[in-house]
């Protein structure tokens, strides 16, 4: 083998090898994000599932509860889902955005002895 086509060959295998770093890193730069969409996705999907809990847990009481609720408490359920305050901290005023407030729904739906 000559100098010449020992040469060439190096510089073909160098080319190559140039040419497949960039695939790499091309590839490496898609993989970061896939994985960054891919736990941004679990985190939206933890969120998803723990307020999807929430809203089936608050459906399950008050249907439960519509049936025991006395009138005075079905009132106060009324105003509560017309956007009022009913406990003694904040009897009247209207809640933020619709928020649920702990207090409230203690009034409404807790037990009594």
């Amino acid at each position: 083998m000559d100098k010449r086509t020992l040469y060439d060959e190096f510089d073909h295998l160098e080319a190559e090898i140039k040419q497949f770093s960039y695939r790499l890193s091309g590839m490496k730069e898609t993989m970061a994000e896939l994985m960054e969409t891919n736990v941004s996705l679990e985190i939206e999907n933890k969120h998803l599932r723990e307020r999807l809990f929430e809203l089936e847990a608050t459906q399950n009481m008050s249907s439960s509860s519509k049936q025991e609720l006395s009138k005075s408490r079905m009132n106060l359920e009324k105003l509560y889902e017309e956007g009022f305050h009913v406990c003694n901290v904040y009897y009247g005023s209207r809640r933020e955005n619709n928020e649920e407030c702990a207090f409230c729904l203690d009034v409404i739906y807790g037990e009594r002895k």
